[in-house]
């Protein structure tokens, strides 16, 4: 009698193309909604990083003038030495008893600005597309929320 072996049946490894094609697809979905999360929290980084700096310097203004009873000749307002990667400061309409300090993006924050007056009243009156303006507060989400 013929005996009938089984053949040895080896066992398969690896992945096949399908599972593979569902690992990049999962992949790309989460990276389509995380790398937006993640621009804008960068962005909310830099803003802080703007608005410290012009709260610092608005101090700074108000201390000048607690000791000179003017605005004009403020350091702030002068050729301005501060370093920043992504802003440009500036003092506008600088007056007596009045001036306006700004901070303007460039680079990745091109399109943002920021302003503060001797009252503190503080504005963005300009934001890129996609973000939201405002003429009460510095914005801080792109959804123009203070």
């Amino acid at each position: 009698m013929a005996r009938v072996t089984q053949g040895s049946v080896r066992g398969e490894s690896g992945f096949t193309l399908i599972e593979l094609m569902m690992v990049v697809a999962i992949v790309g979905i989460l990276a389509a909604i995380a790398l937006p999360s993640y621009r804008d929290y960068i962005i909310r980084s830099r803003i802080a990083e703007v608005t410290s700096a012009l709260a610092a310097k608005r101090v700074r203004m108000e201390a000048f003038y607690d000791n000179n009873r003017t605005y004009v000749g403020a350091p702030d307002c002068a050729a301005d030495t501060t370093s920043s990667k992504y802003f440009t400061f500036s003092c506008s309409a600088s007056t007596a008893n009045t001036y306006t300090l700004q901070g303007i993006g460039s680079g990745q924050m091109l399109g943002f600005t920021f302003t503060v007056d001797q009252a503190n009243a503080r504005a963005t009156p300009a934001a890129p597309s996609g973000w939201a303006a405002s003429a009460d507060c510095w914005i801080t989400r792109k959804d123009g929320s203070c």
